[in-house]
């Protein structure tokens, strides 16, 4: 019994063997041909798993806008920020308004503002509100007020009505002199919603109405044309100094902090 079904195996076996060993080997193209056609599904994969990694933790707002809210030292705001300098869709005025909120009212904004009020309360500006607990909240009112009307004025409605993109693209590459002329570049040439470059009214005629606008809150004897082109001026130095720190941002976080990724 044994012996028959060893035979029978073995005349199974053997003719499979030799189909087997006629087989031709794989020839180095044969082996390049399989490897060719597996890198588009790979790459395709690849891509996929890249794309689905850039909006982990990402927020509604910046996926929709292009932008990355990676704040600055941790703590301060960075929203509208776009980290290429390519151009992207043009954003909604409903985004533009969504963007501009975002910042105005960011946890950060109210320690930001109490400092500002803090500063007046010791220089005892405007004189008039005189001191204590009182005169720093109407302080802290004006210095929020003036920011807030600024940052809605830069980034929402000039930029809703003139068709201009109110995001800070990122240049990212190039000598430290170039990226920082870049940062104030941007303060006086801005993009079209249609990706063209032109002079940034909404920076300039913006900042200009929320300074005129502060004349209704601030008190009598601060109505004045220096006064004016003092706030109009402070709304355009922390817009710059915003977009420098927009610009090195990413090279601080990485050679101080060490985090290649907000």
């Amino acid at each position: 019994m044994f012996l028959r079904t060893f035979i029978a195996l073995l005349f199974i076996a053997v003719p499979a063997v030799a189909q087997q060993s006629q087989q031709p080997a794989p020839t180095p193209a044969d082996s390049q041909k399989d490897k060719s056609s597996e890198k588009p599904q790979d790459t395709a994969d690849a891509q996929d798993k890249k794309t689905t990694d850039d909006q982990i933790g990402k927020s509604k707002l910046e996926k929709e806008t292009g932008t990355v809210n990676d704040r600055i030292f941790e703590v301060l705001p960075n929203y509208g920020t776009v980290e290429t300098s390519k151009s992207l869709p043009p954003l909604t005025s409903g985004q533009k308004f969504r963007l501009a909120t975002a910042g105005v009212f960011d946890w950060a904004a109210y320690p930001f503002n109490g400092a500002l009020a803090a500063i007046s309360q010791a220089k005892d500006d405007p004189k008039s509100w005189g001191q204590g607990w009182g005169a720093y909240g109407k302080r802290y009112g004006e210095s929020f007020a003036d920011n807030s009307i600024g940052t809605y004025m830069t980034t929402a409605v000039f930029p809703i009505l003139l068709h201009e993109d109110p995001r800070y693209y990122q240049m990212a590459k190039g000598s430290f002199t170039h990226r920082a002329y870049h940062g104030i570049n941007r303060l006086f040439v801005t993009r079209t919603d249609s990706g063209h470059d032109r002079f940034n009214v909404s920076e300039s005629l913006g900042n200009a109405v929320a300074a005129a606008i502060s004349n209704v809150y601030h008190p009598a004897e601060d109505r004045t044309a220096g006064r004016n082109a003092s706030t109009f001026g402070l709304l355009i130095l922390w817009d710059g100094l915003s977009n420098e720190l927009k610009e090195f941002w990413p090279d601080i976080r990485c050679k101080v902090l060490h985090k290649e990724t907000p």
